[in-house]
């Protein structure tokens, strides 16, 4: 028979609690009538034994592995409307347990139910699981918990990943051509230089005849690249994309690749617009949710995932523990922030409204991103073209240049 633990208020007003066995919930309710108790909170029971148990069995499974983002939006917005239907939160976590289909996220959930069943904040249970609750997941969760609106900010934090998951999605979308672009450019001049123009430099040494300089210039660079010093210059351009990427993973290298992008026509915009957004909403989110401006910033700064912007706010939170406004505070980087967004974020100050505004300079400023992102592909692509089309054409031309003069070499 089921077990089910509860608070109560009994007949003179005392806060009571214990267990009782049931067979429902609604019999458990009953019975505590019966006792003249008044239910203020009541959740199945599962003893230390069980869940000692399945504790061990999970630690002989090994770590819960990545569980799709797909899986875990399903869940916190599910989560959410279960909650905000007045379903108890363990009674609302097993039933998405038994409905998961996914092995990896059922583990997940299991674990998640079993840790807030033996008295584990559902904050501190998600924190045991960081490759799938970021830092922003739990400190609002946790935030959500302590002020008794954990429905609330499970719904901010799903309508937060969504925002995020398709500001993500069109920056990748813009990328992708001229990514194909450049390969495809790359492969072509590969295979003229290794295949095609060895062929006809084979040609033209049979007649003896002095060649232009542009073709003299294309058969060195074919016979350079098709020799081991081409192998040499890619293993070279491979180890500079490697040393590039392990730069990319320090403090000084991600800050020195990002100056140089935030410094580039056009890209330096969009870079930092897309910074801005990031930041904005996740700040937002946070001080909407009731969590502190300065817990705030520090959960936004390590999950921002820009070095430079890290700096910037590193420094605000400095600024705002020694009563420094936010706006004063994010004055500093007029790259980051214009001078209209820190106007915006004053007057929200002043007025109270920080958490709406930020989420609705995010809204604006995603606007103009993918309007930014789109004119970066207009312009991107032709010019890649044209890029294509200059080099591809200069080596056909190289070769058939001699072919032009072939009369004159046979005479």
């Amino acid at each position: 028979m089921p077990a089910f633990a509860y608070t109560a208020l009994s007949k003179d007003g005392k806060t009571t609690s214990g267990r009782l066995a049931a067979e429902s919930r609604a019999a458990a309710i009953a019975q505590m009538s019966r006792e003249g108790l008044s239910p203020i909170r009541l959740d199945e029971a599962v003893d230390g034994a069980a869940l000692r148990k399945k504790a061990e069995e999970a630690a002989a499974h090994g770590p819960v592995g990545r569980v799709p983002h797909k899986a875990v939006e399903s869940f916190t917005r599910e989560l959410a409307n279960l909650l905000a239907g007045g379903v108890p939160l363990s009674r609302a976590m097993a039933l998405l347990r038994r409905e998961s289909s996914n092995p990896a996220a059922k583990r997940l959930w299991t674990e998640l139910h079993d840790d807030v069943v033996g008295g584990t904040a559902l904050g501190d249970a998600m924190a045991k699981h960081p490759k799938n609750f970021s830092t922003v997941y739990v400190a609002m969760v946790r935030a959500g918990e302590a002020g008794g609106f954990l429905d609330v900010v499970l719904s901010q934090i799903s309508e937060f990943r969504v925002r995020e998951q398709d500001l993500m999605g069109k920056v990748k979308a813009a990328m992708i051509y001229p990514i194909v672009l450049g390969v495809l450019a790359v492969g072509v001049l590969i295979f003229l230089l290794t295949f095609f123009i060895p062929r006809f430099s084979g040609i033209f040494a049979q007649f003896g005849a002095d060649l232009p300089a542009l073709t003299r210039f294309i058969i060195a660079v074919s016979h350079l690249v098709a020799s081991w010093y081409g192998v040499l210059a890619a293993v070279v351009i491979v180890a500079a994309g490697i040393g590039l990427h392990q730069a990319a993973q320090t403090r000084d290298g991600r800050r020195q690749i990002e100056v140089l992008m935030l410094n580039t026509p056009l890209l330096g915009q969009v870079t930092a617009h897309f910074a801005l957004v990031r930041f904005t909403r996740m700040l937002g989110t946070l001080v909407g949710a009731g969590v502190s401006l300065v817990a705030s910033l520090r959960t936004a700064r390590e999950a921002i995932g820009n070095q430079t912007l890290a700096d910037t706010v590193s420094h605000a939170i400095e600024q705002v523990q020694r009563g420094v406004g936010l706006s004063i505070s994010l004055a500093d980087s007029p790259k980051l922030f214009p001078a209209s967004v820190i106007e915006m974020i004053a007057i929200a100050e002043e007025t109270g409204r920080l958490d709406k505004e930020l989420l609705r300079i995010a809204t604006t400023y995603e606007g103009d991103l993918d309007r930014q992102l789109r004119m970066l592909v207009a312009v991107g692509e032709p010019m890649m073209l044209f890029v294509m089309a200059a080099v591809i054409g200069t080596v056909v031309v190289g070769m058939l240049l001699p072919i032009l003069n072939l009369s004159d070499v046979v005479k």
